[in-house]
């Protein structure tokens, strides 16, 4: 899910912003999520230390007493995501070359004197990162697609660690390394969809071969290489010994 983070100096112009994106997010279920609204740059930065996630990034260009402009604080973010989003919303139309004396590669420069204009440029933008992702995630790794609450979510297939049966009918748990889902489904049809790279460890269970670091044959479990364990059905031994003699990766 890509991070949406707005800086904006104006407390009106970024709470219209917040609630724009929010409504565009729902209404075309992009897989995106409003990760921080804060008028201060420093607080931005201090929100991407640690992260590794590719984010959108909607700046204002200045900021009342703050320790850096809108240009600075995307030099900084460039720093820490080089391949984040940059737009900028501002009143300063004349500014827009900056951007490019700045080498921000700037996704748009949006003025905010017409709001209506302002959401027709925000929800331009949102397009177009979309497609984007979409092209570069086809390019990159495969992903697998899940509707939940009316959102549509793309999980990357090397983020799955397994699928489990939630204890309700038709209803599958997906385990993933920084989050955890629940859809309707079948394991059955999951099986079939997701082929030789994932293993019906148990009938409850249907597990990522590439994620297994061991198994565990005293306790019939498969330990994941998140320390989960999965149990494993009696009859799975013998392809489990055969797939360590075969070097697989369990």
């Amino acid at each position: 899910m890509l991070p949406i983070y707005i800086c904006e100096d104006e407390g009106q112009i970024r709470e219209a912003e917040r609630l724009w994106l929010e409504k565009q997010i729902l209404i075309e279920n992009y897989d995106m999520e409003i990760a921080l609204c804060t008028g201060r740059p420093e607080e931005l930065l201090e929100a991407l230390k640690g992260e590794r996630r590719q984010g959108i990034y909607f700046l204002d260009v200045e900021f009342k007493g703050a320790s850096m402009d809108g240009f600075g604080l995307g030099q900084e973010i460039r720093k820490l995501d080089s391949r984040g989003f940059l737009v900028y919303v501002t009143a300063f139309r004349e500014l827009a070359f900056e951007t490019f004396r700045y080498h921000l590669e700037a996704l748009d420069y949006i003025c905010k004197e017409n709001v209506q204009g302002m959401y027709e440029g925000i929800s331009r933008c949102l397009r177009i990162i979309a497609a984007r992702v979409e092209a570069e995630q086809g390019e990159r790794q495969k992903y697998f697609t899940v509707k939940t609450l009316d959102i549509v979510r793309h999980i990357p297939l090397s983020d799955i660690l397994y699928f489990a049966t939630s204890g309700r009918t038709h209803r599958i748990e997906l385990h993933a390394c920084r989050e955890r889902l629940d859809f309707l489904g079948s394991m059955k049809e999951l099986e079939e969809r997701l082929g030789e790279g994932f293993l019906r460890a148990h009938r409850a269970y249907l597990v990522q071969v590439s994620q297994i670091e061991e198994a565990d044959f005293k306790n019939r479990e498969l330990v994941l290489k998140n320390g989960e364990r999965c149990p494993f059905s009696r009859a799975l031994r013998g392809k489990l010994k055969e797939l360590f003699l075969k070097g697989k990766t369990v």
